[in-house]
């Protein structure tokens, strides 16, 4: 009939004549999505077998023009090219080096196929025509072939080659780009999609690629719009989807390397099914996990502001049975990420008061360039206690950030009065003679955290008498006030917000300073301070304050303000001015009165 020889007519535009030479092309498989046009004569060709298998031939008669048009003959690809010009392309390297059943390759060739047309956003109305036929069945085969396929892919309890697994880990590692990376990985999974068997596609070098491919993206500082469009590759998603299969069969080395790698591709944008998944099969491997896989994994989920409360509890535990092997970096990044989603973390509080309990063993650097030369200066420790466990107990030595981090960490629990925190507070005063350059943003960071903490002992804790030498507080202080790192942005939300606050009657004065902090908007004789908070002041899933803005609200009621907090999603949800304008009056109404 017409109409499919006009459906498939780009197969072969002239039948009756030997295809022209096809010349090589300078270009990255990696384009080839967007470029070439397999993909769409493939997903054609399956479509067509559909429709006549479904009799529906008749009805798409009326969806094609008849009309004959000169075409030039098109340029074929491969699924897989060469490697020209340092751009790695799919070769000829697994039709020439590997067998395969052909039963197996043909069926496995149409699941690529639809892979394919799964992947890729077809807008032509041949696919929308196609995909409402027969009650959207068509679609539902795409999607189940899909997870079939990525099934198929994921088994790895049969037989295994261990030398192709160790040649594949190699080619991994050896990887200097992401992009090179993702190539190595996608080759092999293609490769074994056409029945590659045993497969060298083991959960180790699974995890290996997402953690190197992250690890390349952070070694050229890449930016946070191109991890984005790079973790929305059709490679990529294939790869994440084959990674989460896989986590059972993981280590705990595995998962903690997988969960670290989300937290760099994706940030805080992007795997919210896949970090649930994550933090679901941690809890069944909470005891194999050692301090470092700790330390990445609630760091990871802090990092991308996901909440798990269940995996944080089992993550306390653990900490706590294993407190005494954390390496410096991983205690403060453990304590960072507990405090940073507002997690309780009392079982490892506890614990690092009873291990730590003589202030001894608690020791810093006096400089961040000590750490790296050869004649460490350490001070907080008598000479012949400087090797760890030297009398029998564990001694750590932080840095300057280290110490800062797990201050803020401690304030925000509200735990400043624990003994651990008494002995980082008095080692953050060797830094008394060191300088705080408003010039470098580790500085800034460092003497912004430490002016929290300060403000929050003397505001909640004055009780227990301490507090920043006169000429480290000046400096944190003078540091931390500076506009060079710690510009304040005011968003479009918060701006119509300010703009509606005119009409409540009363007399607001916008970012108002406030000791360590700026209030969005406040009524300064009533102290009414009105917080409008974004969505970077809650948790992405579960929409809890994280520990930052929980720390803000505390320190300024226990400052006798009356903090109305307005959330970003509340506000969204408010459907037009006079509803947003009622709300306010609303929520103000019992402050303001």
């Amino acid at each position: 009939m017409e109409w499919e020889v006009e459906l498939l007519q780009e197969l072969d535009p002239l039948g009756f004549q030997p295809p022209k030479k096809k010349k090589k092309q300078m270009k990255s498989k990696l384009l080839d999505d967007t470029e070439g046009m397999d993909w769409c004569l493939r997903a054609r060709k399956v479509a067509l077998r559909s429709i006549e298998g479904r009799g529906f031939a008749s009805t798409e008669e009326d969806l094609f023009s008849v009309k004959k048009k000169n075409k030039k003959n098109k340029k074929k690809k491969k699924i897989m090219g060469s490697k020209d010009n340092g751009v790695n392309k799919k070769g000829d390297f697994i039709e020439k080096s590997l067998e395969f059943d052909s039963d197996e390759d043909l069926e496995l060739d149409m699941d690529l196929d639809l892979l394919d047309s799964l992947a890729i956003n077809d807008s032509n109305h041949l696919s929308k025509s196609v995909s409402i036929m027969g009650g959207g069945m068509f679609e539902q085969r795409k999607e189940k072939t899909m997870e079939e396929f990525i099934q198929r892919l994921s088994q790895f309890s049969g037989p295994s080659d261990r030398k192709k697994e160790v040649n594949l880990n190699r080619a991994i590692i050896e990887a200097q780009t992401a992009d090179e990376a993702l190539e190595v990985i996608s080759d092999m999974i293609l490769a074994v999609g056409k029945g590659l068997s045993p497969s060298p596609l083991s959960p180790l070098n699974i995890a290996t690629a997402l953690h190197r491919i992250a690890k390349n993206m952070d070694k050229v500082l890449m930016m946070k719009s191109h991890r984005l469009a790079f973790a929305r590759r059709r490679e990529m998603s294939m790869l994440v989807g084959i990674a989460m299969t896989a986590l059972p069969e993981c280590s705990a080395q595995g998962i903690s390397n997988i969960a670290w790698a989300l937290s760099k591709i994706g940030g805080d944008q992007l795997y919210l099914s896949e970090m649930d998944r994550v933090a679901e099969v941690t809890l069944t491997k909470i005891e194999e996990l050692n301090s470092q896989n700790v330390a990445n994994i609630a760091g990871a989920f802090a990092s991308m502001q996901h909440s798990a409360s269940n995996l944080f509890s089992g993550l306390a535990k653990r900490a706590s049975d294993i407190v005494d092997t954390f390496h410096e970096q991983e205690l403060a990044q453990v304590l960072w990420a507990f405090a940073s989603l507002n997690e309780s973390a009392d079982l490892l509080l506890e614990s690092l008061d009873n291990v730590y309990s003589d202030a001894s063993q608690i020791t810093c650097y006096l400089s961040e360039q000590s750490i790296n030369s050869n004649q460490e200066s350490t001070v907080g420790v008598s000479n012949d206690l400087e090797s760890d466990g030297a009398l029998g107990f564990p001694v750590l030595k932080f840095n300057r950030n280290q110490l800062g981090n797990i201050a803020w960490s401690y304030a925000v629990f509200g735990q400043v009065d624990r003994s651990f925190f008494s002995h980082i507070w008095r080692t953050i005063s060797y830094f008394e003679k060191e300088s705080i350059s408003e010039q470098h943003r580790n500085d800034i960071m460092f003497a912004s955290q430490l002016c929290l903490v300060h403000y929050c002992l003397k505001r909640e804790y004055s009780h227990i008498q301490l507090s920043l030498s006169v000429d480290l507080e000046e400096k944190a202080i003078l540091a931390g006030k500076t506009k060079r790192f710690n510009q304040k942005t005011t968003s479009s939300f918060q701006k119509e917000v300010a703009r509606l606050l005119v009409s409540t009657g009363h007399e607001w004065i916008r970012e108002y300073v406030f000791d360590a902090y700026t209030l969005d908007a406040v009524i300064v004789d009533k102290k009414v301070a009105l917080e409008i908070d974004g969505p970077t002041h809650f948790s992405r899933n579960t929409g809890i304050p994280l520990g930052h803005t929980v720390l803000k609200r505390r320190y300024i009621t226990a400052a006798g303000w009356k903090v109305v907090s307005l959330s970003h999603q509340e506000w969204e949800e408010l459907q037009g001015e006079v509803e947003q304008l009622n709300y306010l009056r609303e929520i103000l109404k019992d402050h303001t009165d």
